[in-house]
């Protein structure tokens, strides 16, 4: 239970604080379920079905299988994360912040899916994929350390899901997500904080735990060449405790999305698109109970204050994805697709630089070559485009305004094969 609530915890306030560039998807959400996504900006991906990676945004999609399927591959996420025009703010004045361009870093997320057709009515499915990852450091000599330091999340989703048809139209599908994490975050304070300078605030280190959310879908086929699908994710409130007894709590919003597929007759071509909801206005706040005085010394101090709990203000909004892709089927060896994803910011009138989240552009495109009748290889590219933001944050004693702006390249290569 401990280390449960110490990765909810840290999990929490590390990718609330920065998991938004990692993640590259507004909020601290990742796209990293396929390469095959990857390569049409995610667009239909609720129900296209062209490999098992569909289990893990429809499960209900499993019902277009009629053989058992395996995809495994990764994603590689590098960010370019720039915070420029800082100014730190005292009691004694304000201060310029010099620009800095290596928040960022490079990640890798794993990808397995496994679909399991029993007859022509039920299939079932295993999953394992990442849907956090993110790792952004600040340098120990960054003048604003209340709002910069250390932030390094990672959690995987481990899933078993079913699905059923109930004729040749309609098919429902649910399953249940198990959800492992480990993460550290690390704030100490700034000048402005006098003899606190260098005291930690937070200090939460390798923290790991377990949650449990659950998804449900359906899928609509007017004919062989158009389809729609409906998948629908809840999840869970993190909540994580250390090894010190201390505590703290994430709100994870809940996504629903939408996808169409159509093929074009008597061509070979087919467009696909997606409308996603993010329920990001859950995320009003973190709360940290409990703060060690030898771990977080101020941390504590300012909980002593307010009942024992220190909170960080974030106040997102719902934000929503927007794409539209076209797969062309060249030949029986390759398959070629595009798309476009307008991603629209968790951010409101609360803003962070440790969060540089603003909307954003995927422009995407990738590829799959058949190796035989039963395997193939797909690759997926995207160059994620994002906005300049002014940022403005405060504490107590301080306060620092910034302008950020982060961008970022994905690439993704997949193995899939059917049995």
């Amino acid at each position: 239970m401990n280390k449960t609530r110490l990765f909810k915890r840290s999990l929490l306030a590390v990718t609330v604080t920065l998991a938004t560039q990692q993640a590259m998807a507004a909020g601290f959400q990742l796209n990293a379920q396929s390469a095959t996504g990857l390569g049409r900006a995610f667009a239909g991906d609720a129900v296209i079905a062209d490999n098992a990676s569909v289990m893990a945004r429809n499960p209900a999609a499993m019902a277009l299988f009629d053989k058992m399927e395996l995809s495994l591959g990764f994603e590689s996420i590098t960010t370019m994360i720039e915070v420029k025009d800082a100014s730190y703010g005292t009691q004694a004045g304000s201060f310029p912040v010099g620009d800095t361009d290596d928040v960022g870093s490079t990640s890798v997320a794993p990808n397995i899916h496994l679909v399991v057709p029993v007859n022509d009515k039920f299939a079932w499915g295993v999953n394992a994929y990442t849907n956090f990852g993110t790792k952004t450091e600040f340098s120990d000599n960054y003048t604003a350390t209340e709002y910069g330091g250390l932030t390094d999340v990672k959690s995987f989703n481990f899933g078993l899901a079913g699905s059923y048809r109930v004729n040749d139209q309609l098919s429902f599908g649910a399953g249940l997500d198990l959800i492992y994490g480990q993460g550290t975050m690390k704030r100490t304070a700034g000048a402005a904080f006098g003899s606190f300078k260098g005291a930690s605030v937070i200090n939460v280190d390798k923290a790991d735990g377990w949650a449990v959310g659950f998804n449900l879908g359906t899928v609509y086929e007017l004919d062989e060449n158009n389809r729609f699908g409906f998948g629908y994710h809840y999840s869970p409130e993190f909540e994580a405790e250390d090894d010190y007894g201390q505590k703290i709590t994430l709100p994870l919003p809940d996504i629903a999305e939408f996808s169409g597929f159509h093929k074009i007759e008597d061509t070979s071509f087919a467009v696909h698109y997606s409308v996603q909801w993010i329920g990001w206005s859950a995320f009003d706040k973190i709360d940290f109970e409990n703060l060690n005085s030898s771990r977080s010394p101020l941390g504590a101090q300012l909980a002593a204050s307010n009942g024992g709990v220190y909170s960080k203000d974030y106040k997102w909004q719902d934000g929503w994805h927007y794409s539209l892709g076209g797969t062309y089927y060249l030949n029986r060896d390759w398959t070629l697709r595009a798309g476009y994803m307008y991603d629209t910011s968790a951010q409101d009138s609360v803003t962070s630089i440790s969060v540089p989240d603003s909307d954003r552009q995927w422009f995407s495109a990738g590829f799959t070559y058949a190796i035989d009748d039963a395997s193939n290889v797909d690759f997926g590219f995207t160059y994620l485009l994002g906005k300049d933001i002014n940022v403005k944050e405060k504490t107590s004693a301080s306060s620092v305004t910034a302008t950020t702006h982060a961008d970022a390249i994905l690439v993704g290569l997949q193995y899939s094969r059917s049995f």
